[in-house]
């Protein structure tokens, strides 16, 4: 039997794992998908977010992978208005920082498995066993839920997820190649009516992260992404002429989502990252608080598990929820605020979402 499961191998849970693996503590990584993925999500990491991966091992790769000090190149109304260096932290695909993550892990001796879907969590006493789509089981002392914003996890507990959920998608992102436009900066298009369209150049690649205002129909309901729709609202924000985008390799949506989960513990089962709480954009805290919550419950495990069930132990339990919920209802009020900034900056000529930065 483990020590941990953790289900989820996103930012929060592989950063659990390495942590919980170089403190001599036997874990095994479970995720749902079937293989890694390679899309840009999540891209600035903070300088918190470096000192826990210092502490692991990976920190001088992350940073020669990624890019420091990036400009935002803003225009309006599609002038180019001014250039703004930014230094917020390191910008890098998330994707990226998953492999460096997985490869550490693997040299600590542990593989990531996948397609291995939770279904069903049984606790008792001794520890908690995990039941997989397909008939299969695990058991170990813990389990950790690392699972995003829709976790199963969090779902089979019947742990609340508290807040509200805009109906409307806010914007459209994907991953993009864009032959000819510059990638010495974020581009940032915006319009007096307060519509955005924004490239980001990905580093070590020739990719674009895409955020844009979504397509409206006739009844003005957002329309789903496509590579077509993409070039519509960059053609109509940025009004260059002769850039046409590519290759599209990942498509979404995102909307307002303010909600944190009633609780982080549920005896031996622990919420972590987007599973625990999730919240606007702005400002990029979403994938390093869950960082920080890794490294945390990387501590009250290791804690818990040294003391072998004696207060000692329950202490260190109990120290996790008591230091990140709060963490967690904090980052919720303040994500919150910097997006109420970004919004009304950018229908200012010059300004764009470093609003939401600081």
């Amino acid at each position: 039997m483990n020590d941990v499961l953790i289900a989820g191998s996103g930012p929060t849970g592989l950063t659990l794992a390495c942590e919980l693996a170089l403190r001599g503590v036997s874990v095994r990584v479970l995720d749902q998908r079937p293989g890694p993925h390679r899309e840009s999500r999540g891209k600035v990491l903070a300088p918190a977010s470096l000192e826990v991966f210092a502490r692991l091992g990976i920190a001088e790769r992350i940073s020669a992978i990624g890019t420091h000090g990036v400009v935002l190149r803003k225009y309006f109304d599609g002038a180019h208005i001014t250039d703004t260096p930014t230094d917020a932290g390191v910008l890098i695909a998330q994707w990226q920082i998953e492999q460096a993550l997985r490869e550490r892990l693997a040299g600590l001796g542990v593989e990531v498995e996948h397609d291995a879907q939770v279904v069903g969590i049984d606790q008792d006493a001794d520890g908690v066993t995990v039941r997989l789509a397909g008939g299969h089981s695990a058991r170990a002392g813990y389990l950790a839920g690392c699972d995003g914003g829709r976790s199963t996890t969090r779902r089979l507990l019947g742990i609340p997820f508290e807040g509200h959920t805009e109906e409307a998608p806010t914007m459209v992102i994907g991953d993009v190649r864009a032959p000819g436009l510059s990638r010495a900066f974020w581009h940032q298009w915006f319009t007096s009516e307060g519509g955005a369209m924004m490239l980001c150049p990905m580093p070590q690649t020739d990719v674009f992260q895409l955020q844009a205002s979504p397509e409206l129909d006739e009844a003005g309901r957002a329309q789903a992404p496509t590579l077509e729709g993409f070039q519509r609202l960059f053609d109509r924000h940025a009004r260059v002429q002769g850039i046409r985008l590519a290759d599209p390799t990942w498509m979404s949506t995102w909307r307002v989502n303010v909600r944190m989960a009633a609780r982080m513990r549920e005896g031996r089962v622990f919420l972590a990252g987007d599973a625990a709480h999730v919240h606007p954009i702005a400002g990029g805290l979403g994938m390093n608080t869950g960082i920080l919550d890794a490294a945390a419950l990387g501590r009250a495990l290791a804690g818990a598990l040294a003391g072998q069930g004696g207060a000692d132990a329950l202490d260190a339990l109990d120290a996790y929820e008591a230091e990140r919920l709060p963490a967690a209802a904090a980052l919720l009020a303040d994500s919150t605020e910097r997006h109420h900034r970004v919004l009304a900056a950018v229908r200012e000529p010059g300004r764009g979402t470093e609003a939401g930065l600081g």
